[in-house]
């Protein structure tokens, strides 16, 4: 790629290729397949006018959409403030390692910025040596904690 990445904020024409990057990267986690149905749950969350999440997408220089970053809104109650909780940030495998993460990440932290917010915050299994790498090279600090998920249906 000699040109620069592009992020920009995913449009419902954006949804299927969204929804194929999703696919991936709940894959690329090792994670369970997810219920039919993605596209139509997230896509009136996602474009509703006080949507309460963004998504951020990476282009190629050829206008292929090959990433993206997921984040909204959350509240650190010890902190008494609120910040841009990053659920997700993935990049297809042949995207990787040509600027677009990076981009993607500039652009979460615009994102935060002009939500009034001063601090970003996401996870990454412990096994994601590369994702690992890459944060720690953006000077992004971690913390250890366990994540867990409790089903109450």
């Amino acid at each position: 790629m000699t040109h620069a990445p592009v992020v920009r904020p995913a449009r419902p024409e954006d949804l299927a290729r969204l929804v194929e990057l999703i696919h991936e990267h709940v894959a690329y986690e090792r994670s369970a397949p997810r219920p039919p149905g993605l596209a139509e749950r997230l896509g009136p969350l996602l474009f509703a006018e006080d949507a309460p999440l963004w998504v951020l997408l990476a282009e190629t220089p050829q206008g292929a959409v090959a990433g993206y970053a997921a984040c909204s809104r959350e509240f650190a109650f010890w902190d008494a403030r609120s910040y841009l909780h990053m659920d997700c940030l993935y990049l297809a495998e042949q995207a990787r390692g040509h600027g677009l993460g990076a981009a993607l990440m500039a652009g979460v932290a615009d994102l935060a910025r002009e939500l009034g917010l001063d601090h970003v915050q996401w996870q990454t299994p412990d096994w994601n040596e590369g994702a690992i790498r890459f944060y720690d090279r953006l000077g992004a600090g971690s913390q250890p904690k366990r994540r867990y998920a409790w089903p109450v249906e």
